[in-house]
């Protein structure tokens, strides 16, 4: 099987854990007919490990550091967009909560590779 160089990066692999945890809540909000907020999880979750794979295709440095910094900020609008399920009483505190650990590390770890490059 041909394997892409992104997927031995442990940023990939936490981003790709993540997007697949989010996109099961986006499932259980469309069944709910909350479609825009599903799809707005989608499109942000998806980002995180996108931007990663493409970036990871880049010719230079400075270019993949640009797509891990739109990766890194995807966790932050991942971060606010399940803030606001949980205020709306659409997702609880524990998945709250254990999600935003997830993405602070995820976002601590970008940030710790973008460094790594320059």
């Amino acid at each position: 099987m041909v394997k892409f160089r992104f997927q031995d990066l442990r940023i990939w692999q936490l981003a790709i854990e993540i997007a697949d945890q989010l996109f099961d809540i986006a499932d259980e909000l469309e069944q709910r007919r909350l479609y825009r907020f599903a799809e707005q999880l989608r499109g942000a979750g998806m980002s995180m490990p996108n931007n990663i794979s493409e970036g990871s295709g880049s010719s230079s440095k400075k270019e993949f550091i640009q797509f891990l910094n739109i990766a890194r900020r995807s966790t932050f609008e991942n971060a606010n967009i399940l803030i606001l399920l949980e205020r709306r009483k659409l997702l609880s505190k524990e998945v709250t909560n254990k999600l935003l650990e997830q993405l602070d590390s995820l976002c601590r770890q970008i940030t710790s590779f973008q460094k790594s490059l320059k």
